[in-house]
C-alpha cells in the first residue's frame, strides 16, 4: 500500500522550483495560479533568496504548489492513503480530492498571510530537538514555556515559543537531547501565538465546498483517518494553533499496512522521519524531475497493494 505525504515549512530552498517548470505545461499552470493569489509563485520559487522564502505569506503558498506540480506529474496514482505535515496538509486535501487546486492556493495564501500577522506580534521561533525520550522533553519543554508544536517521531521534536524561551532552551537542553536546531521559520506555529490566524481561516473556510476524502486522509490532529471533506476542513482551521502529531500520523500508516511512502517535492524531511520509525517502508522524496521515473516505479509496485 502507498502513501503521498507532502511537506511543511522549512523544506523551502532557493530556486528549488526551477526545473519543475521545465515540465509540459508546468509553467502555464504557476503563472495561473499566481494570478488567482496575487503571489509571483515563479519568481518566489526559482529567484528569490533564502530569506525571501523564509517569510510565511510566501513559503506556504509556495509549498503547496511545488506539493501540486510535482504530485500531477507522476501521472495518475492509486494511493492508499495521503497525509502533510502542516501546511502540507492543504497540499494532502488536494490530493484526496476534498479541495480543488485554486480553491487550496486560496487558502493557503490566507493562512500564510494570517500566520504571517500573528506572528509580527511577538518574536518567535521555534527549534527541532534531536534525540531524547517524549517523556522526559516534553514536561521539560513547558517547564521553560515552550510548546511541543510538533511531535514528530524517530526521536524529534519541535519546540516552538518566544526567541526568548527558545534561547533558555539552548542553555537548558532536556536530558537526552543531542542536539537543537533552530527551523527556518518565521513564527511559533501550532502554539497559542496563532490563536489570531484561526479567526481568519474560519471565515475563509465559510468559502470552501469541500468533497469527501475518495482516499484515506490521515490528519495530523491525532494521526486519525478523516471521513468528510467538512471535517478535514474543521481540522484545517484549528491546526494552525494545535501541534502537529506525524508520530501518530506515522503510527496509523504502519496499522493501514504502508508498504510504500512517496513525498512530493520539496521532498526529504518526511521521507527521512519514515526512514527511522518505518523500518522496511520503502521511502522516495521528490526533489527535482530525475525522481520521477523511480517513483512511477515504486507506485506500480505498490499503489494496488
Amino acid at each position: 500500500m502507498l502513501v503521498l505525504v507532502a511537506p511543511g515549512q522549512g523544506a523551502q530552498t532557493p530556486g528549488f522550483l526551477t526545473p519543475w517548470l521545465d515540465l509540459p505545461g508546468a509553467a502555464d499552470r504557476v503563472a495561473a495560479w499566481s494570478d488567482a493569489i496575487g503571489l509571483d509563485l515563479a519568481h518566489f520559487g526559482t529567484q528569490a533568496d533564502a530569506d525571501a522564502i523564509r517569510d510565511t505569506a510566501v513559503a506556504q503558498p509556495l509549498l503547496v504548489a511545488a506539493g501540486l506540480l510535482s504530485a500531477s506529474a507522476l501521472g495518475a496514482t492509486a494511493p492508499g492513503a495521503v497525509a502533510g505535515h502542516s501546511v502540507g496538509e492543504i497540499t494532502a486535501a488536494v490530493l484526496a480530492g476534498v479541495l480543488d487546486e485554486t480553491a487550496a492556493l486560496k487558502l493557503v495564501r490566507k493562512r500564510g498571510l494570517a500566520m504571517a500577522e500573528a506572528a509580527a506580534v511577538t518574536r518567535t521561533g521555534m527549534s527541532a530537538l534531536l534525540g531524547g525520550d517524549p517523556e522526559v522533553t516534553i514536561p521539560h519543554l513547558e517547564k521553560l514555556g515552550l510548546t511541543p508544536a510538533n511531535v514528530n517521531g524517530a526521536g524529534q521534536i519541535v519546540a516552538a515559543g518566544t526567541l526568548e524561551e527558545l534561547a533558555a532552551l539552548e542553555a537548558d537542553k532536556p536530558e537526552g537531547v543531542r542536539r537543537v536546531v533552530a527551523l527556518k521559520v518565521a513564527g511559533a506555529f501550532h502554539t497559542r501565538h496563532m490563536a489570531p490566524a484561526v479567526d481568519v481561516l474560519a471565515q475563509a473556510a465559510t468559502e470552501l465546498s469541500p468533497a469527501d476524502p475518495t482516499v484515506t486522509y490521515v490528519s495530523n490532529k491525532d494521526g486519525q483517518a478523516v471521513a468528510t471533506g467538512a471535517e478535514v476542513v474543521s481540522r484545517l482551521v484549528g491546526q494552525v494553533a494545535n501541534p502537529v502529531r506525524w508520530d501518530l500520523c506515522m503510527e496509523t500508516f504502519k496499522e493501514l499496512g504502508v508498504t510504500a511512502l512517496v513525498e512530493v517535492c520539496p521532498g526529504g524531511t518526511l521521507t527521512g522521519l519514515a526512514k527511522r520509525a518505518l523500518p522496511g517502508v520503502k521511502t522516495l522524496a521528490l526533489k527535482t524531475p530525475d525522481d520521477l521515473e523511480a517513483a512511477r516505479e515504486l507506485i506500480a509496485e505498490h499503489a494496488s497493494a
